[in-house]
């Protein structure tokens, strides 16, 4: 778990082998606790580091990595002078800068995309709603190679397969989150990649509903409208109480990551709508293997 303020010294409890991205936000946690418990202004906090308080804040917020000077002086400012503790910062700060596995991916990946690959290997909950198709972390080989040579195909269409294959080992590990996914009907009735592979998703699909951690519903086209239609999201939840929630919206050239208290509660809303529209998980499987069957 991540440590609180008034016991610091369990900084280097934080699970590390959920990656790095989930460290950079604890460690970021812990000194914006640091911070307000001592009254200090981000701009004061930035006069620190020779930085402005847009730098603290993305330290805060985990979104850039740690120059150890920053964290010594940062510490200094919060006065946290015992050595040991101010190693198990450092140490911290140490390992949230190690690249993930995705990195030698990089080349691949759009800007935007690194951060959510850090927060899917680290959530324990992924909710996720697709209008079109098949999430990626439910998606078969074959199938994720039509759909990542929708836009261009290259020399690196195997690389892409690839990892998205790497992404989707997260289902099976030995502490594996819980995926929730609500896909509406089109999703199944979008054809990619040839009847074969269809069909070959489809009973993946079903494959996967037989594990514990893995649900699937489908939103009928006898359901109406919903208040999602024509916009897929998805929902990250952390087992730290430290981690906010977070809504990830993904566009043709950018994303949106969204962790306003105002923000989750209304996605959180839609999501919860959305389960109870869709059939219950064992009608969605019945809806599926029926689908299948006319393939």
């Amino acid at each position: 778990m991540i440590a609180e303020p008034e016991n610091r010294g369990g900084a280097q409890s934080v699970e590390a082998e959920r990656g790095p991205t989930v460290l950079r936000i604890a460690l970021g946690g812990q000194l914006r606790k640091l911070r307000e418990s001592k009254k200090i202004t981000r701009e004061a906090a930035g006069d620190a580091i020779r930085g402005s308080h847009a730098k603290i804040s993305r330290l805060e917020l985990g979104r850039t990595s740690f120059k150890e000077r920053d964290i010594r002086d940062l510490l200094t400012l919060y006065g946290v002078d015992d050595p040991g503790e101010r190693e198990s910062f450092l140490e911290l700060a140490r390992k949230a800068n190690e690249p993930g596995w995705w990195h030698r991916y990089g080349d691949l990946l759009p800007p935007w995309f690194g951060q959510y690959l850090g927060l899917e290997q680290a959530a324990s909950k992924i909710r996720t709603y697709e209008s079109h198709l098949v999430p990626g972390l439910l998606q078969t080989p074959d199938y994720a190679r039509a759909v990542v040579t929708l836009g261009y195909e290259d020399s690196d269409t195997d690389r892409r397969v690839a990892f998205r294959q790497r992404r989707q080992e997260i289902l099976h590990r030995t502490d594996p989150p819980v995926i929730w996914a609500v896909l509406d009907e089109a999703a199944l009735h979008r054809p990619v990649g040839g009847r074969d592979v269809h069909r070959a998703q489809m009973e993946h699909l079903l494959d996967l509903t037989r594990l514990p951690n893995v649900t699937i519903q489908v939103v009928p086209f006898s359901a109406g409208e919903h208040a999602a239609a024509g916009s897929s999201f998805t929902i990250l939840r952390f087992a730290e109480t430290d981690l906010p929630d977070i809504v990830y919206l993904e566009q043709l050239t950018s994303a949106l990551y969204l962790d306003r208290r105002e923000d989750l509660a209304l996605y959180l809303s839609v999501m919860d709508r959305l389960s109870v529209q869709a059939a219950p998980p064992e009608e969605s499987r019945r809806i599926i293997a029926d689908y299948t069957k006319g393939l």
